[in-house]
């Protein structure tokens, strides 16, 4: 049975978010929040003022066409005090060549000094952190704010597991809402695809390689590339255009929905490890139910032999890069 996490205490009402961050990422978020009626008071927080202003505006003339009136505006650290939902696409940029997990020690100093902004202000709501490494910086955020680990969320592999059912619809010509299968582990280079579990419209993907194999003996090494093309996707998007943006803006509108909207689903957020899998004290992507308290609990997945090998893998992974931040129990 998964493991519940203590949700005592009372989180912030009402759908008020503050976006920290005005960049690409941000930005997209803020984009899709708005299109989709999600909150009724955006407010962004950058450090270049002139940008934030300039994208408050610019989003502010959207609103008409959205069907809902929201309140868009330039924020302060005050904002956080009565906001449901903090979400953190603040740091540094990734580099071109750069993994995530090389991010770790440029990003930990700038959190620092943010999450030490938004907690002076009282802030008690659901807390989202979207920069990379996510695992990682979600677990900095939890040590650093001092909330309930069921208030503090990374977007962990939700959109890894977004393009790994899109590629998988491709290949078996397919809509991706067809296509049910999880991508876990660390959002990066060792996150692995939970093949022994996923569905193709209702037939176990197991199943459907097997019956594939018959007539296709490459099929399994076709897979596999396709998840290295699935993990590797945003080096090349980087590479072309410098960033992503529009996937995780959207994966982030999809987690505030089901935080917002008390939805109890399952989605593949970086949540805190206690027990499952045989790991604790650690933030990691796997299937978590949410609702309006953040994180109800961590769904443990069965594994096969060789996927729990990965997972394992990857848990310690991250496990030795959180360790050089100095703020582990």
């Amino acid at each position: 049975m998964p493991t519940t996490n203590s949700q005592d205490s009372a989180v912030t009402p009402g759908t008020k978010v503050v976006l920290i961050g005005a960049g690409a990422v941000g930005i997209a978020y803020a984009y899709a929040l708005l299109n989709q009626g999600l909150t009724d008071h955006l407010a962004i927080i950058d450090l270049n003022e002139e940008l934030t202003w300039a994208q408050v505006e610019d989003l502010s003339h959207s609103v008409p066409f959205s069907g809902h009136n929201i309140e868009v505006s330039v924020g302060t650290y005050e904002d956080c005090r009565d906001a449901a939902m903090v979400v953190n696409c603040a740091g540094v940029a990734q580099r071109e060549g750069e993994t995530r997990l090389d991010l770790v020690a440029r990003n930990v100093k700038i959190f620092d000094s943010i999450n030490a902004d938004i907690m002076a202000n009282g802030f008690n709501g659901i807390y989202l952190v979207a920069t990379n490494p996510v695992d990682v910086l979600t677990y900095v955020t939890w040590k650093q704010t001092g909330l309930p680990s069921s208030q503090v969320i990374g977007s962990g592999t939700v959109l890894d597991t977004a393009r790994w059912r899109h590629n998988l619809g491709k290949f078996f010509d397919i809509a991706p809402s067809a296509v049910h299968n999880y991508i876990i582990g660390e959002h990066g280079d060792s996150e692995l695809p939970v093949i022994s579990s996923g569905t193709v419209a209702g037939v176990p993907l197991k199943n459907m390689l097997e019956k594939e194999a018959e007539q296709d003996p490459e099929i399994y090494s076709k897979i596999d590339e396709m998840f290295l093309r699935t993990r590797d996707a945003a080096y090349d998007i980087i590479k072309a255009k410098g960033n992503t943006s529009f996937g995780i803006g959207s994966a982030l509108a999809r987690i505030t929905r089901a935080i917002l909207r008390n939805e109890e689903v399952a989605l593949p957020v970086s949540a805190l490890l206690n027990g499952e899998y045989a790991h604790e004290d650690i933030y990691i992507g796997t299937p978590t139910i949410l609702n309006r308290r953040g994180v109800r609990n961590v769904v443990e997945l069965r594994l096969s032999e060789e996927e729990y090998a990965k997972f394992d893998a990857s848990a310690r992974t991250l496990r030795e890069v959180v360790e050089s931040t100095g703020l582990t129990s």
